[in-house]
């Protein structure tokens, strides 16, 4: 079997029975992302040490020595995640040579079970982005048609799963940024309960909204990675100190009795006909399985985009306010014209070291932040966000998960819808939801288009429930033919 047929559960067994060594594997996934990235800028950059690290991982396994589940898997991290002595530029000018004394624990605790870190991937600068074009590292392009957006802010890391270049990535979502991505390229994708990840060492976008989770071939690896990378940590307080359950092992595809909420307010115009075909069809696919499938209301999802452009756009004009050239990053050149004041020495470092979307985004939130502004939108914006969440929990006590569409509209060319950040931000509409109400979100591919593109469903469960999302997951899985699908342009 070639070694890029294996998801990372499939890898790391062949590595702990010696099949293959893990600087095998480790050299063989260098060689494709070096071969493939000048096509699809998937990689800011790749980590050379990753045989280095690979080597480790024989060593200990020819002492008889556990090296966990991941043992020798190849991993790509967004880089918006903190690496140690390996530089982390969040996509971004101003944090273009920021070299990290730490790693964040998703990191350290992938390594801790085997994993090896095989580079950092694009993204959105600052995560600001569902296309991947904003970075100031160069657009990141779709492997299904290269023309084409693979979406974001998590695009790279899409990208490179989708592609082969490594079998696991991680994504951070703050309002669909691993789950839209995924759709588009055609990977499994899931954001976890806000607080089932630490977001120590992530580069803050929206605190309240940030989340790390994997991005995988198979939902089988996504259940394993989330056991590796969720648990507690007491250098996150917002961490939930809730155990982690064996998802990978309590996986089952049977859906006979299982309730499946359809929202009717998921399928109005807007919504790509293609799109809702594949939904209706993974519909039908549970409903033959034995699943009892149910329309409920969620009316405040007309009003997500905006509570959620409110209040994360607030939250990062805080969070980036530390980028101002004294401390850390990019300080502007002041040797040939001085700054005269404190704020032009400000001024000057955050206009050239930031990018037009997070500027704009900044400009945003310390309006909605203002004297004068703040009860109308940010404290309004909060209340809202409460009643959304209240609207999911009375949801999920009529069904056990929900199901949906990932976007409105399939991908778009590159440079499309550039110049129209208002589309970009509606095409959010069945995402932020779950990031306001801080349950967890997974996309599944479960279709393809006319155009040749894939599309992924959405499937959302109650606080903690993880393991429903990957149960449906996996019935979805099996039923729609999608897995092991190779995108025709990398071959």
């Amino acid at each position: 079997m070639d070694l890029f047929e294996n998801d990372a559960t499939g890898i790391a067994a062949l590595v702990r029975s010696k099949s293959v060594s893990a600087v095998e594997v480790a050299t063989t996934y260098l060689a494709r992302a070096e071969r493939l990235n000048g096509l699809l800028g998937a990689f800011i950059l790749l980590n050379q040490e990753v045989i280095n690290q690979a080597r480790k991982i024989d060593d200990k396994i020819s002492k008889g020595i556990d090296v966990g589940p991941l043992a020798g898997v190849p991993v790509a991290v967004k880089d918006l995640l903190c690496t140690k002595d390996i530089r982390t530029t969040a996509a971004s000018k101003i944090l273009e040579n920021f070299v990290p004394p730490y790693s964040a624990t998703v990191v350290e605790r992938l390594e801790a079970k085997g994993a090896v870190l095989l580079g950092k991937t694009n993204l959105d600068e600052f995560a600001m982005g569902s296309s991947n074009e904003t970075s100031a590292f160069g657009v990141c392009r779709n492997p299904w048609n290269r023309e084409y957006v693979p979406g974001g802010s998590s695009g790279g890391s899409a990208v490179a799963v989708a592609s082969r270049m490594c079998p696991l990535a991680i994504g951070t979502d703050t309002g669909g940024s691993i789950r839209q991505p995924a759709s588009y390229c055609g990977v499994v994708g899931l954001k976890p309960t806000y607080g089932r990840v630490s977001r120590y060492g992530i580069i803050a976008y929206a605190s309240s909204l940030d989340q790390a989770g994997p991005m995988t071939l198979t939902v089988r690896d996504a259940a394993l990675a989330l056991e590796v990378i969720g648990g507690p940590d007491l250098r996150d307080s917002t961490c939930s100190q809730i155990e982690v359950p064996r998802f990978s092992e309590n996986i089952s595809p049977k859906m006979r009795g299982l309730k499946i909420g359809i929202p009717r307010q998921f399928f109005q115009s807007g919504l790509n006909g293609e799109i809702e075909r594949v939904v209706r069809n993974a519909e039908d696919l549970l409903k033959e399985a034995g699943a009892e499938l149910m329309e409920v209301d969620l009316p405040l999802t007309d009003v997500a985009v905006a509570t959620y452009y409110l209040l994360a756009t607030s939250e990062a004009s805080s969070n980036l306010s530390r980028y101002d050239g004294v401390r850390y990053g990019l300080r502007a050149d002041f040797t040939k014209s001085p700054a005269k004041t404190l704020e032009e020495f400000y001024a000057r470092t955050r206009s050239e070291g930031f990018g037009e979307e997070v500027k704009r985004r900044i400009i945003l939130g310390t309006y909605a932040l203002s004297s004068g502004y703040y009860d109308a939108y940010f404290k309004k914006a909060g209340q809202v966000r409460r009643l959304i969440r209240d609207e999911f929990l009375n949801v999920f006590e009529q069904c056990d998960v929900i199901m949906g569409p990932v976007t409105a509209i399939l991908p778009f060319k590159i440079g499309e819808k550039v110049s129209d950040p208002l589309a970009m931000y509606l095409n959010d509409v069945y995402t932020t939801s779950a990031n306001l109400a801080g349950i967890p979100g997974l996309s599944v591919p479960a279709g393809m288009t006319e155009q040749g593109f894939p599309v992924g469903i959405q499937l959302l469960a109650p606080h903690f429930e993880e393991q429903r999302l990957f149960n449906v997951a996996t019935a979805i899985e099996a039923a729609a033919g999608m897995k092991g699908r190779l995108p025709d342009v990398i071959r």
